[in-house]
């Protein structure tokens, strides 16, 4: 059943469907309440302010269905599920943060091969982040010491100089806290 969960897209998918369904059943229950109360006489008719209700709340499901389902393809977890079910050859790279800098297996990549960050911290919390080199951040991982390492993989899809930042205050030379990773084109 795990494997389904963390190692599949629609794992991923009915997982945060799950933790949505809560807030939408409490939204419906709310919304229901407010229009059974008793209110003041309007000048609107009943079978009016019914219709207009019916068609807003199907407007705001049809919407927050179609804004979670858009947004599956950029959620890090959903990529990783697909690298590994398509079976391509992963690059394990092993990153260790540790005031105030990064150890890593590997700095140099190339695009469309997909790169398996495994990474954790040895001495207080650090965030593992890349930046594309337009200055968008692509992913971004807690690290916490004393548990087990996160793992995320990722394919890069244009060469350059990727910048590596921590995003997590972890003591006076945070600010320091940065590194560099090379990706090359696969075509040359």
């Amino acid at each position: 059943m795990l494997e389904f969960i963390y190692q599949t897209g629609s794992g991923a998918f009915v997982v945060l469907l799950l933790f949505q369904l809560p807030f939408v059943v409490g939204f419906l229950y709310i919304v229901y309440r407010r229009s059974s109360a008793q209110s003041g006489s309007g000048e609107a008719s009943e079978h009016s302010i019914s219709r207009a209700k019916t068609l807003w709340l199907t407007a705001v499901i049809v919407l927050f269905f179609a804004v979670n389902v858009a947004s599956i393809k950029f959620i890090p977890a959903i990529s990783t599920a697909h690298a590994v079910a398509s079976e391509q050859d992963i690059l394990d790279v092993d990153v260790t943060a540790v005031s105030w800098s990064y150890e890593m297996s590997e700095r140099e990549f190339v695009t469309g091969q997909p790169v398996r960050f495994t990474a954790q911290s040895v001495d207080t919390v650090h965030g593992f982040a890349i930046y594309h080199p337009n200055g968008k951040v692509l992913f971004t991982m807690m690290l916490v010491p004393g548990v087990a390492p996160s793992s995320l993989i990722y394919t890069f899809k244009d060469p350059g100089t990727y910048k590596v930042r921590c995003l997590e205050f972890c003591g006076v030379a945070h600010h320091d806290m940065n590194d560099e990773i090379i990706v090359k084109s696969s075509a040359g």
